[in-house]
């Protein structure tokens, strides 16, 4: 049996800083655009968990810095519902870096991750240390 995918409130728009919990480098990246999102006329373009990003290091080593990357969202602040009725919310927003591809960067995730991403990324699940 195929999974609910959950219908995750969209909590981080144009512009907001994520940390990046991998090792690739990143400290703090910036999204500066949500592909594939079809939105309406004047509203903000904002991302949700399991959401691929472009996003800019904005903080991190030097070769990194200021580089446009693709990231997975792993965990927001902005409380979503689940499909059983549960309401989810962490601590912090974070991403990880992807490649074009969405094969995970880094070989480390520091803390928990969604399980909205884990079910929809794979190679987020394979190297997760915690899902929640």
């Amino acid at each position: 049996m195929k999974a609910v995918p959950a219908n995750v409130t969209r909590g981080l728009p144009k512009g907001a800083r994520l940390d990046c919990v991998d090792n690739t480098g990143a400290k703090v990246v910036q999204i500066i655009d949500v592909p594939k999102l079809h939105g309406v006329h004047r509203r903000y373009p904002a991302a949700g968990v399991a959401d691929v990003i472009v996003v800019a290091v904005k903080k991190g080593t030097p070769e990194m810095r200021k580089q446009v990357v693709r990231a997975v969202v792993i965990r927001q602040r902005r409380p979503f519902r689940r499909p059983d009725g549960t309401m989810v919310e962490f601590e912090d927003n974070a991403a990880i870096i992807v490649t074009e591809t969405g094969e995970v960067k880094g070989s480390d995730i520091k803390g928990p991750v969604a399980r909205e991403a884990a079910e929809r990324w794979a190679m987020v699940a394979a190297k997760a240390a915690m899902i929640v």
